[in-house]
């Protein structure tokens, strides 16, 4: 039973200590005009939080993507940022090596955007209008705010545990503030373009393009669900940490009316020009899959991607998925220890956990080796198989299969076939496959939608992506630019 007295006293302590950290952290956002509470994250200290969430962002994705394009999008977020109501911070802008079209910042004015975003923009100004979108969030202070108010809501678990004596409350509600910090809230999504129109505006950029650009990502997503054969809201994308409807749209649309005087850059042949070469896709840095296969021109290897399977490419592993439960995943590790696969298999990778049929094989004169066990995935039961691949001395690629109980025979037979395709590139190969570019193209007279969507590298959609990528509902005009996409 919970003394009442001392209940009492820590009570009142938590709320004196509630109340000092309320009033030393609530101040005026220059950029909304709001009082805010922030005094979790003083400005001060983002910077050295952003830094550390930069080499987090660097370790997920890679190397950032360099050269003209890269310079480019810095030169349009500081003409963005130079309009600002936040001198205190100094803006850093990076294209991530990610064919999912995303953008997101992270305090201290670290902002990012992918490479596959600036594959689907049209225009400087549509780019300008995400990149106002991320800066919106930086000078509204969101992540600032949303981990001080999430630290306030466990404080209040905190309080609720010393009324009540029970540590369950507090674990329970601090679970809930830890999901609260990670996402933005609608009412700060509806800010940050409220903000980014602002910007947008003041840099001389037509504000329409916002919205532009935001009906494209719902067009480009809803094209990506039909292709794979999901329903609409399945899958990750931007809209995943961003949320967006059409009601966004109508409410950045709205946002424009104050703002239709103020600027008309579009700049949509210079971006054109920019973009001349983009990789789309998936980058020969990363590896992509092509007619059924996987090729990694960069470390030279390829195999067969198994069919029915939807291959999603990540920096540090490839996993592929399959619709009844199947998956498949690669990668790599390491043995400075001089073991053979099956050793290094047993004794390393599996640290020594019982295994069905350990054996030595051979995969295209490789050394290998391969194990069974069972195990679970999502709470169901499956038989796990994996296979060591010895790829030069210490270095071992990895396959992992889990398979559930009801995966047919059909299933395990292209698994199979899967891991013994497992080969070096040829030298053929090594100089012939490549990554997918965009390269835009100028209409001639005489020229239709199905003309320049018939040179699309694709076997299938091929219209319907030309129209998604340039935003085209209509006809082509003659002398303007248009994207493709190209082997």
């Amino acid at each position: 039973m919970v003394n009442g007295s001392n209940a009492k006293t820590r009570l009142c302590k938590y709320m004196i200590l509630a109340a000092a950290i309320l009033l030393a952290g609530c101040s005026v956002n220059p950029a909304t005009g709001q009082q805010q509470f922030t005094g979790l994250l003083p400005a001060g200290q983002e910077a050295s939080i952003g830094m550390t969430e930069h080499q987090k962002v660097k370790k997920t994705y890679g190397e950032f993507v360099s050269g003209p394009v890269a310079e480019y999008v810095s030169r349009v977020g500081q003409k963005v940022a130079a309009n600002t109501e936040r001198t205190d911070v100094q803006y850093k802008f990076y294209v991530i090596d990610s064919p999912i079209v995303n953008a997101f910042a992270v305090p201290g004015a670290y902002i990012y955007v992918s490479r596959g975003l600036l594959a689907l923009a049209n225009d400087e100004a549509e780019l300008a209008g995400v990149i106002a979108h991320e800066i919106g969030h930086i000078t509204g202070r969101h992540a600032a705010a949303r981990m001080s108010q999430g630290v306030l809501v466990g404080l209040g678990a905190a309080v609720l545990s010393a009324v009540t004596g029970s540590d369950a409350v507090g674990q329970v509600a601090n679970v809930g503030s830890d999901l609260y910090i990670k996402s933005y809230s609608r009412s700060q999504e509806d800010e940050a373009d409220e903000l980014g129109v602002r910007y947008l505006a003041r840099a001389g950029y037509d504000p329409k393009s916002m919205a532009e650009f935001l009906s494209s990502l719902d067009a480009q997503t809803k094209l990506d669900q039909r292709i794979a054969g999901k329903s609409e809201g399945a899958g990750f994308n931007y809209f995943s940490t961003h949320p967006v409807t059409m009601d966004r749209v109508a409410h950045a649309t709205k946002l424009v009316a104050q703002y239709t005087s103020s600027g008309d850059i579009v700049n949509r042949d210079v971006y054109m020009s920019m973009i001349n070469g983009l990789t789309y896709g998936d980058s020969e840095e990363q590896g992509f899959e092509r007619n059924g296969n996987f090729y990694h021109p960069r470390m030279g290897f390829t195999f067969a991607v198994p069919k029915g399977f939807v291959v999603q490419n990540n920096p540090s592993e490839l996993v592929a998925a399959h619709p009844g439960g199947s998956i498949l995943i690669l990668d790599s590790g390491r043995d400075d220890q001089g073991r053979d696969p099956l050793a290094y298999l047993t004794q390393n990778w599996m640290n020594g956990k019982n295994a069905t049929g350990a054996e030595s094989v051979t995969i295209n004169g490789m050394r290998a080796a391969t194990a069974a066990f069972a195990g679970t995935a999502n709470g169901n039961p499956v038989m796990i198989r994996v296979v060591a691949i010895e790829w030069k001395p210490g270095q071992f690629f990895r396959f992992q299969m889990a398979l559930p109980q009801t995966a047919g025979k059909d299933i395990v037979e292209s698994l199979k076939k899967t891991t013994y395709s497992f080969r070096p590139m040829t030298d053929q190969e090594r100089a012939t496959i490549r990554a997918m570019k965009i390269r835009t193209v100028t209409a001639n007279a005489g020229d239709t939608v199905q003309t320049l969507s018939s040179r699309m590298a694709f076997s299938n959609y091929r219209e319907e992506r030309f129209r998604v990528l340039n935003a085209q509902s209509g006809a082509v005009i003659p002398g303007q630019m248009y994207k493709i996409v190209t082997e």
